[in-house]
């Protein structure tokens, strides 16, 4: 039965949401963005829910608290085997010196490899003539550096004679906390500086921060501490002179001034970066440590190289993988279609 306007029986005196102001469920309609926060308010007033949010979050922090003493385990082994390491690495830099001239047997790398062989050719070679008067490897860190892009992008002609007189990169493991390393490097006398050594120290944290327990993702460097270069007169790289001219206003008249700026160099690696430069300027000192230093001889022979950036990527093809076919990338392929002729069987 319908009322007189024609409205259905059923509908007739149906409060809407107009009329009815005071219900207590709220409208969903045209408002999706609301109903999560109006789940979470109705959960958080639930007891239940709360003890097992709680308990839930105990858990995930428990688990931080775990992984952090996951990385510092790992600090301590590398301060323990850092200690086994150090004879092989001083022998190294015996040799490099020349403090330490290595015998046939000592040399000897036994291999079927023609490059090996090419590589005792040429030891033969350089152990004649002016060059059996060579005192250990000269050039030996700076080549590596100039091998390593991340390096020689940093070093300035003017640094190349500096280094040359590099005789060894030591790490030094922090073994108490907060947890670190500090990166030696190590000359001989030169006319540039006075230092023997030059040090860049990394200061990391491993612990989950208080007030963001669930960010921690592993140790995070807050900071590093460079070192003073005692220079010698005329001879620092790491700035420069340039000349300016000024106007006075009133007379007019020109005045040539001189003025110090910072000049681009390798040896700006020992003053402190900027916080927005501290990830890129880590990531430089954890490459000199976990890869350089352990593996110095190979940078040098660049063999560390042969197998890194040999391949790039190319550009993703849609389709199916390289020797399969791909119907939907055939021009040809009808479904509908009978195979010709030629193709079905007798």
């Amino acid at each position: 039965m319908a009322d007189p306007e024609g409205k259905p029986e059923e509908l007739v005196g149906e409060p809407t949401s107009e009329e009815n102001p005071t219900s207590e469920e709220p409208s969903s309609q045209g408002d999706d963005s609301a109903q999560p926060a109006i789940l979470a308010s109705q959960l958080m007033r639930d007891p239940q829910m709360l003890a097992a949010l709680q308990d839930k979050l105990g858990s995930m922090f428990e688990a931080t608290t775990i992984e952090a003493e996951f990385y510092r385990e790992v600090h301590r082994l590398e301060c323990e085997y850092a200690t086994k390491y150090a004879p092989l690495f001083e022998k190294r830099s015996l040799v490099v010196t020349g403090t330490h001239e290595p015998n046939d047997e000592e040399a000897d790398w036994p291999s079927d490899d023609e490059k090996d062989e090419d590589l005792a050719k040429d030891k033969k070679e350089l152990a004649s003539g002016d060059n059996k008067n060579t005192k250990g490897i000269p050039g030996f860190w700076l080549t590596i550096f100039k091998n390593v892009d991340m390096l020689s992008e940093m070093i300035q002609p003017n640094d190349e004679a500096i280094l040359n007189h590099l005789q060894d990169i030591k790490v030094e493991f922090t073994e108490k906390e907060p947890m670190g390393f500090t990166l030696q490097f190590l000359f001989e006398p030169n006319e540039y500086f006075e230092n023997k050594k030059l040090t860049k120290e990394y200061v990391m944290r491993s612990e989950p921060e208080e007030g963001d327990p669930f960010s921690f993702e592993g140790p995070e460097i807050i900071k590093c501490v460079g070192c003073k270069i005692d220079w010698k007169k005329g001879k620092n790289v790491t700035v420069k002179t340039v000349k300016k001219k000024q106007k006075h206003k009133a007379s007019g008249t020109t005045r040539t001034i001189q003025k110090t700026v910072q000049s681009d160099s390798f040896f700006n690696f020992f003053n402190p970066p900027t916080e927005a430069l501290l990830a890129a300027d880590f990531e430089i000192g954890h490459f000199i440590r976990e890869r350089i230093v352990p593996r110095a001889v190979l940078y040098f022979t660049g063999e560390a190289m042969e197998n890194e950036d040999d391949y790039e990527d190319g550009e993703e093809e849609e389709g199916g993988e390289e020797g399969e076919y791909d119907e939907d990338a055939d021009p040809d392929f009808s479904p509908g279609k009978e195979k010709p002729a030629e193709c079905k069987q007798q």
